[in-house]
């Protein structure tokens, strides 16, 4: 998966320190990120080169995270996207663009941008937020509320029906690819129920054998995502909610479609179904 890393060293304590030459800058807007591509992979501006254009650049940032001992900062400055050499992209290139580092570090400053973005006034007052300089949050100081990066827990659901798998496809959006039954966890319910409460919503099935397999941080919708195996109970009649779904139908083990791509713990979880190591 995307934040399987190997030997690269991810440490993603808020060290708000001053940047060096080598570190690197993530500039986006919107769903748009600024790289160079080079063939099949792409890479990110660093201060030294950024700083000829852009002087001003080292006193615009805020710090996100360090890997293998280079820090990444994200920056503002709103005239970068002209930075001779590099092109604002979606930020969708992490799957078909290496190397998979950059890609963490990708989807995980978004997941930042995105939380910084919608942080500038007090939820409770109204005033505008700061820094804070131990920690990663927003505070402020008129009536003292404070503000930590959104994670929001979610399921991953491998619905197991003998030989078969149940898999389908969201409604609207650009996705086409087969997934599993996903959604968020809501309050007072544990990860068991919501389970339970979101295959009988999207796919209208009763489960029981529920199994936890595995977590993955899934930055683009701000979730730690947890998956589950289960096994189907009574009728695997499917009644669609079609407000969330195009398809959903039985995959006998062998017809699974099969690709490597294996970023998300969506994919990682057919496959082992695929493979008979569910």
């Amino acid at each position: 998966m995307i934040q399987d890393l190997g030997s690269h060293c991810y440490h993603n304590e808020y060290r708000p320190v001053p940047p060096k030459g080598g570190d690197c800058i993530l500039f986006f807007q919107e769903r748009k990120v600024l790289v160079k591509i080079t063939e099949d992979t792409f890479s990110f501006p660093d201060f030294q080169y950024t700083g000829e254009y852009y002087p001003r650049i080292y006193k615009s940032y805020t710090y996100l995270f360090s890997i293998d001992g280079r820090n990444y900062y994200l920056t503002q400055e709103e005239s970068l996207e002209a930075l001779p050499g590099y092109t604002m992209e979606d930020i969708i290139i992490f799957r078909n663009l290496g190397p998979q580092v950059n890609g963490f570090a990708l989807i995980t400053g978004y997941q930042l941008y995105n939380w910084y973005s919608t942080r500038k006034f007090c939820g409770k007052c109204g005033h505008s937020l700061i820094h804070d300089t131990r920690e990663r949050m927003m505070y402020c100081p008129h009536c003292k509320n404070t503000e930590y990066p959104k994670i929001s827990p979610a399921v991953i659901v491998a619905v197991r029906n003998g030989n078969r798998l149940l898999m389908s496809k969201y409604a609207g959006g650009t996705a086409r690819r087969y997934a599993l039954i996903a959604g968020f966890a809501e309050i007072g319910e544990t990860l068991e129920e919501t389970v339970k409460r979101e295959v009988m919503e999207e796919v209208g099935l009763k489960v029981k054998n529920i199994r936890y397999y595995k977590s993955q941080p899934w930055s683009l919708s701000s979730s730690l995502l947890m998956g589950f195996y289960c096994d189907l109970d009574g009728s695997d009649h499917i009644t669609l909610e079609e407000d969330e779904l195009s398809e959903a139908e039985w995959f006998e083990r062998e017809d699974i479609p099969y690709d490597e791509y294996d970023v998300s713990l969506t994919r990682e979880m057919m496959i082992q179904f695929k493979k008979g190591l569910d």
